[in-house]
């Protein structure tokens, strides 16, 4: 607990005991103000939990969540990233933006990876960093609040946390039609494209809690996982009538059409022209017409290769990525129309998808740092 005028943690990290005699280890994002925006030490926070957690056979599961109802995570503290570029000297990644991106990847990495089941409480906002929280846990629970996007396209980064691995692993190429737009997705969507795994009201987060407490745990992990499965299955089925319209399903047949097409010019014509009266697809026609085509490219680039990719190289591949948008100036740039100046009129370059070359794009896939001496500092992530 944090003396009088101290600052709380940004990461309450505890845990509660169970009638089985095992414990469930709980991790909950605490700074509302900000929206639960990860920084470098809540990175740090939450992977020293999770290391903890995964090495004592009496914790039997994992819990990540967030302070208040608007947001579990709203993504990262891209402000601080941009200053820190803006005062970087020399040659090389930025020495924060580096530690960022690798550690934040490496703590994706064990979600997706971990021996216990994790139970994330996706409610509200999820975006960015946070969905990367919520992908690769075992147990995603959405609500009628959950509102999760991908929204990079607005500030020069990319779909990263793994995006490059599970976007094109979504039904057809709704996944590419999300990264290209940064359409939101509500809970019901989240089940559809593979984001989610139960639909329960935000109100139920306390019986969820106390059925943890309650549940007959073991000391096998994957057994764990059945017993929450078998939870939450109940407790959903409650609440089957209650998930909003899907606007993934509704417009299937439009999302297919819009991304036909053999080139990424062709895709994003076809989304421009939509012209109907459907407030989520001119949602998504308007943050496209605002995109950075530097983005647009490097989301079209990763589709294409990760498919190929396990998740540890893709991991990898984003790192390199990420670290050279840092480099490159429409991160600091979108970032700083979107979220200093908030005048949302970033200038691109190049400004035109037209105007790209080959090589522009290939640059950000290189690894030109001899700080790394060959080696990518994500290079002994396994699978």
């Amino acid at each position: 607990m944090a003396e009088a005028g101290e600052n709380p943690p940004a990461v309450l990290v505890r845990e509660a005991a169970t009638a089985s005699g095992h414990r469930v280890g709980i991790a909950t994002l605490n700074v509302e103000k900000a929206l639960n925006s990860l920084t470098l030490e809540m990175i740090r926070a939450l992977d020293a939990a999770m290391v903890k957690w995964a090495d004592d056979p009496k914790v039997a599961c994992v819990v990540l969540d967030g302070t208040g109802s608007r947001a579990f995570c709203a993504g990262a503290d891209v402000r601080s990233l941009r200053a820190a570029i803006l005062a970087h000297q020399g040659p090389g990644p930025v020495p924060q933006a580096a530690a960022f991106f690798g550690e934040e990847y490496r703590l994706d990495y064990r979600i997706h990876t971990y021996p216990k089941p994790v139970l994330v409480w996706g409610t509200g906002i999820v975006m960015g960093g946070g969905l990367g929280l919520l992908v690769g846990a075992s147990h995603r629970i959405v609500t009628e609040t959950s509102r999760i996007a991908m929204p990079e396209i607005n500030i020069g980064l990319f779909p990263d946390v793994g995006g490059s691995w599970f976007l094109p692993r979504m039904p057809g190429r709704v996944g590419l039609f999300l990264g290209l737009t940064a359409a939101p997705l509500n809970g019901h969507d989240a089940l559809a494209v593979g984001l989610g795994d139960f639909f329960l009201p935000s109100e139920d987060r306390e019986a969820v809690m106390e059925s943890l407490a309650t549940a007959a745990w073991t000391d096998s992990g994957a057994d764990n996982r059945i017993v929450l499965s078998k939870m939450l299955r109940r407790l959903a089925a409650r609440a089957a009538d209650a998930k909003p319209e899907s606007n993934v399903r509704k417009h299937e047949e439009a999302i297919a059409r819009m991304t036909d097409g053999d080139t990424l010019a062709e895709v994003l014509a076809a989304i421009a022209a939509y012209e109907g009266e459907d407030a989520w697809l001119r949602g998504a026609t308007t943050a496209l017409a605002g995109g950075s085509p530097t983005t647009f490219a490097l989301i079209w680039e990763l589709w294409h290769r990760a498919k190929r990719m396990s998740l540890a190289e893709v991991f990898r591949v984003e790192l390199i990525v990420a670290l050279q948008c840092c480099e490159h100036p429409d991160f600091v740039e979108g970032v700083r129309a979107r979220l200093v100046d908030k005048d949302n009129k970033a200038q691109w370059t190049p400004p035109t998808l037209d105007r790209m070359t080959q090589a522009w794009v290939a640059e950000h896939f290189a690894v030109p740092w001899e700080a790394w001496q060959g080696k990518n500092p994500l290079d002994d992530l396994r699978g």
